[in-house]
Parts: C-alpha cells; sequence; structure tokens
C-alpha cells in the first residue's frame, strides 16, 4: 500500500515513516504542502496521511488535491487538539480520519492496517465481479454477492433454472426472493415468455382467487366483462406466488389442482382453461413450521417444495455488504460519484440489517438524498440510530461537552506547566510530552503568552 506522509516538523516524520516501513507499508515523505500537492498530481497514493498546518499550502488543500487525484485515496489529518474544528471540517471534505498529536505510532499502524483490510475486501469483491462479467454461467442475472452462503444459491439456481421444476424460495423479508425468482425465469427456456409476480398477502381471499384464475362476466356484482387471470396471463412463462405462506386454504386447493393438472377454471366459468407455466413460490417463514400447524396443505407443500432455495440474511452473507454497497450508490447515484469512508463499512459491517438488503438499499437511497450535494455518505444517514439513545446524542443545551470540558482542563494545564517551568517552552513541552511546534500550536489557539 502506497502512503504519502506530509508533515514538516522532522522527528514525527522521520519516526513515523521508519514505524510505517517496517511495517512493509511502502512510504514517501514530504515536508510541505506545496510539495505535496504538486506531488499528487504525477503520482497517486493509496493513503495521504497529513498534518493540519504546514508550511504554505495546508493540510486541506493536500485533502482536495488527493481526492482530485484519485477519489477513493484515503486521506488522514494529523492534529493537536486545539485544532479539532480544522479536522471536523476536513472529514466533512472528504478525509477518512484524523489523529491527535501527540499520538503513539501504534495508533496510525493500526488505522492503515483496517484500511488495507478493507481495500483488499473491496479490491477482490471487484475481481471476483469482473470473473462472473467475463465468465458466462458463474454469477446471476440481477443478484450481487459473492459470499459461500450467496455462492451455493447460484449454484443451486443455475443447476434448476433449465428445468421446469417448482421452486421454493425461503428468505427473510427483503432477502431478494423476487431477484431469485426473476434470475431463475431469466436462465430458462422461458426466458422470452412472461414472468408475473403476485404476493399472496397483499389481497383478501375473493380477490386473491380472482387475480390468480380470472372471472367470467357476470360471475358476480362488478363483473361487467370477462377478465384473465395470472394463471393465464403467464401462459408459456414463469409465475412467482409471493408470500405463499398467506395464501388462504380455500385457495391452496386450487392451486394444488393447477399443479398437478395445468388447468382450471375461471370464477363463475365452467370451461377447462389449460395453461403452461412454470411455478416458483416464496415463502418469508419456513413453509413447513405452517405444514406441522395445519396452516398449509402437506400435499401443497411438497408440490412447491420440488427444490428448495434458502437466501441467507444479509448478516450471514460475510463480506457481500461492502460490493452491495458500492453496487447501490452506483444504481442509485445517478452518475455521481459518492464515497463511503472505510470506518463507517466497518460499522455497517457490524450492524445486524434486520431488513436486509432492502433496509441497505433504503439506507444509502437516504444517503445518497440528504447529501446535499457532498459526495463522501455520511454515517448518520448510512445506520439508523437507536431512539432510546437519542438523548444521549442530543444533550441539554445547558451542559457541557466533553470537549468543552477537555478544553478547559487542557487550557489549565498548560498554564500551571508554563508557571513551574517558568515560562521555558522547551522545558514545558518536554515535561507535557509533546513537540515545541504542539505546544506553540496550543499557546497560540489558547491565546496563552
Amino acid at each position: 500500500m502506497r502512503i504519502l506522509l506530509v508533515e514538516d516538523e522532522e522527528t514525527i516524520a522521520i519516526t513515523l515513516k521508519d514505524a510505517l516501513e517496517a511495517e512493509g507499508f511502502d512510504v514517501e515523505h514530504i515536508a510541505t504542502g506545496d510539495g505535496a500537492i504538486a506531488r499528487l498530481e504525477k503520482q497517486s497514493f493509496d493513503v495521504v496521511i497529513t498534518d493540519v498546518r504546514l508550511p504554505g499550502a495546508g493540510g486541506m488543500d493536500v485533502l482536495l488535491a488527493a481526492k482530485r487525484a484519485r477519489p477513493d485515496t484515503e486521506v488522514v489529518m494529523m492534529t493537536a487538539y486545539a485544532t479539532i474544528d480544522h479536522a471536523v471540517e476536513a472529514m466533512q471534505n472528504g478525509a477518512d480520519d484524523y489523529i491527535q498529536k501527540p499520538f503513539l505510532n501504534e495508533q496510525v499502524i493500526e488505522r492503515l492496517q483496517r484500511i488495507q483490510r478493507f481495500r483488499a475486501l473491496l479490491s477482490e469483491n471487484q475481481q471476483l465481479r469482473d470473473q462472473l462479467d467475463s465468465k458466462h454461467g458463474q454469477g446471476l442475472p440481477g443478484v450481487v454477492g459473492q459470499s459461500p452462503a450467496m455462492q451455493q444459491v447460484v449454484k443451486t439456481v443455475r443447476t434448476v433454472a433449465p428445468t421446469d421444476a417448482s421452486v421454493l424460495i425461503e428468505g427473510q423479508s427483503g432477502t431478494g426472493k423476487e431477484r431469485i425468482a426473476r434470475a431463475l425465469h431469466q436462465l430458462s427456456p422461458r426466458a422470452d415468455k412472461p414472468f408475473v409476480a403476485l404476493s399472496c398477502g397483499a389481497l383478501p381471499d375473493t380477490l386473491l382467487e380472482t387475480e390468480l384464475f380470472g372471472h367470467e362476466k357476470g360471475a358476480f356484482t362488478d363483473a361487467q366483462r370477462q377478465r384473465r387471470g395470472r394463471f393465464e396471463i403467464a401462459d408459456g412463462g414463469t409465475i412467482l406466488l409471493d408470500d405463499i405462506d398467506d395464501m388462504p386454504m380455500s385457495v391452496q386447493v386450487k392451486l394444488l389442482r393447477v399443479l398437478q393438472e395445468r388447468e382450471f377454471e375461471r370464477v363463475g366459468g365452467e370451461a377447462l382453461i389449460e395453461v403452461d407455466i412454470r411455478v416458483i413460490a416464496a415463502t418469508k417463514v419456513p413453509l413447513l413450521e405452517h405444514v406441522r400447524a395445519g396452516k398449509f396443505r402437506e400435499d401443497l407443500f411438497y408440490r412447491l417444495n420440488v427444490v428448495p432455495v434458502v437466501l441467507p440474511p444479509l448478516a450471514e452473507r460475510d463480506g457481500d455488504l461492502p460490493l452491495l454497497v458500492r453496487h447501490l450508490v452506483d444504481k442509485l447515484g445517478g452518475g455521481r460519484s459518492y464515497t463511503v469512508k472505510t470506518d463507517v463499512l466497518e460499522a455497517m459491517c457490524s450492524y445486524s440489517w434486520p431488513g436486509n438488503v432492502r433496509e441497505l438499499e433504503n439506507r444509502v437511497a437516504q444517503a445518497i438524498a440528504m447529501s446535499g450535494g457532498a459526495t463522501v455518505l455520511k454515517k448518520e444517514h448510512l445506520l439508523p440510530v437507536d431512539k432510546s439513545r437519542r438523548a444521549a446524542l442530543e444533550p441539554p443545551t445547558t451542559l457541557k461537552t466533553l470537549r468543552e470540558v477537555l478544553v478547559e482542563v487542557e487550557r489549565k494545564h498548560l498554564e500551571v506547566v508554563l508557571r513551574g517551568v517558568g515560562g521555558h517552552r522547551t522545558k514545558a513541552a518536554s515535561v507535557l510530552g509533546i513537540s515545541r511546534k504542539v505546544l506553540w500550536e496550543k499557546l497560540r489557539d489558547y491565546g496563552i503568552e
């Protein structure tokens, strides 16, 4: 991983560069902001570590130059505590992290190792994605994911797609059951015929029966004309019966006949209608449990469950989240380039995502909508905030923030140390364990003479 270190204080630069190189990083050091900007115009780096205050062009200018040269460059700002406002501003402009001076070299190494792990994961995901694009028959159309759990799904779908076998897709809400059903259809010999989807839980019993089988004119009060049902519309193609676990028993009986005989009558009709269809069912709960509870016909279950496909929840799809985030950002970004910082991706990977991919898509869409023109998507928009913690996040204005308390304590301690050494700044820096430059910046920002 190539790193550009921008630091004008020689002691910090030498020790940090040596420590990073000892860990195997490729480090180039430049002492001025102007020099760093000129270098970035000629050479791209994976990570830029820069002080906020530099001779000539400052760290903010280096940050902007790094992002212009290569938007996915990770930029880490170094700053004394009193300049934390600058660090916040920098992160709003695309910085990925900041380190407070004085710091231990191990802190920087830990951050870089974390960045390296995520960049390796993203690179691996992209390579796998490229392989899928170049090797026909390896992935699924419209489906993103390379985790072992999803690879098992891909294998099953590709094996069964060319057949007419009924498939039962089981998975939590938001896991992408309809996408898998569409992939089954698109990879089948029926791909040029209709794909028809119907949610069995969205309609009451009488309307569901009419939607599936159609009705004759005069079959009921409002039936002023003949109407084809979903089975007829799907003739020659594929029908997806989503939320099959919500299908009432009265309709289950008629569905069983369709599966057995491939024929039915419209509501209010007597003529048999034959159809050539493939039936895919989807359920958000284990359907066998409904069978045992007497809520679903056992004979229908076995007719539908010829080939079971179980979709894993997002929390069990190891390594898929960064790839999904990139896919969704590209899909929803309207042609603009957006960045999600490494620490935010880590936090997203640690979240359980109870709403699965649908929840993730909603969060990415919200973050883009709330970006306000910025290209870095914010953590508070990408991850939900627990309402029970809102009081802690928004304390009463009469209370002081932790930063305000720390600033007061630091200012008082600086004054005490300076009085103790008779105003000798070199001795004061030694007692405080910081460099003369950092001490000078703190004294200036606090207005201490």
